[in-house]
């Protein structure tokens, strides 16, 4: 049995012959690779992708999280383990390294640059081919063992990472994140299109940010824009995933480095996940 035969994009990746033009782990077996982008910066992409994994992981699922934004990695601070780093080892032949995942309190395998360099804070100074070789690396060299859900955390925007992404990896599906803002709206409809034009799947758009609630009466407070979440995702052309309030709870346990408490307490976000699995 090929890969191509377990492969969401079997039929639309260009494969000639038997000859698979996608890139796959090396070192275990992934079921659903989902990746999660969004137009711009600041939306809560990697909120949601991290939300989404912990979520995986109360149903009983096998979770991984590749933190794909390169040049701008937080996966390891939503997980509380920013002051861990993953295990870097030598392969049997030369020049093969394998890098073993950090695992988040919950058992969820997250491979991000930060966890490779000795500071947090050491910015990037790569250009777009040699980015792309290291999450190419990251993606194929870890030890992901058996997944039934890898989450790829994607950089905003349609640029190299998201081409490659797009591209080369085995995606089974994309979520889109979105804000309530006609200027947001307009610059992840270029996200949505691109994903068409390669004939990668889209699940649906989740919109952040979508209100603050009242803790008197329940009333929903829409702070951005006063179109409604449906109004926005029929404009993507996109089915609505759901739509997240403003959650300082979220926020404080994510600075306290508990978010994984947190969302194993609540019930929140248990719809997030309803399309996905």
């Amino acid at each position: 049995m090929s890969n191509c035969d377990n492969c969401a994009s079997k039929g639309s990746c260009g494969s000639v012959g038997g000859s698979c033009s996608k890139l796959f782990p090396r070192y275990g077996s992934v079921k659903n690779i989902i990746g999660v982008i969004s137009g711009k910066g600041g939306v809560g992409k990697s909120t949601i992708t991290g939300i989404a994994a912990l979520e995986l992981v109360k149903e009983g699922y096998r979770v991984g999280v590749l933190d794909a934004d390169i040049t701008g990695p937080s996966m390891p601070r939503f997980f509380g383990i920013n002051e861990k780093r993953a295990n870097i080892i030598q392969g049997q032949k030369e020049n093969e390294v394998q890098f073993e995942p950090v695992l988040s309190k919950s058992g969820i395998k997250v491979m991000s640059l930060n966890l490779l360099t000795e500071e947090e804070e050491q910015p990037v100074l790569w250009r777009g081919p040699v980015i792309n070789g290291v999450l190419n690396q990251m993606f194929s060299d870890t030890l992901w063992g058996e997944l039934d859900y890898l989450l790829i955390d994607m950089p905003p925007g349609t640029g190299d990472v998201a081409l490659t992404v797009m591209q080369s990896f085995p995606l089974s599906s994309l979520v889109i994140v979105s804000t309530p803002q006609d200027m947001v709206s307009m610059i992840v409809k270029k996200v949505v299109i691109m994903a068409q034009k390669l004939n990668v799947p889209i699940l649906g758009v989740v919109e952040n940010m979508s209100y603050v609630q009242c803790s008197s009466c329940d009333e929903k407070i829409r702070l951005f824009s006063r179109k409604s979440a449906e109004e926005q995702a029929e404009y993507l052309g996109l089915p609505l995933l759901e739509e997240m309030p403003v959650d300082i709870e979220l926020t404080e346990s994510l600075e306290a480095g508990e978010v994984e408490r947190y969302i194993f307490n609540t019930m929140k976000y248990k719809n997030i996940i309803g399309k996905l699995v």
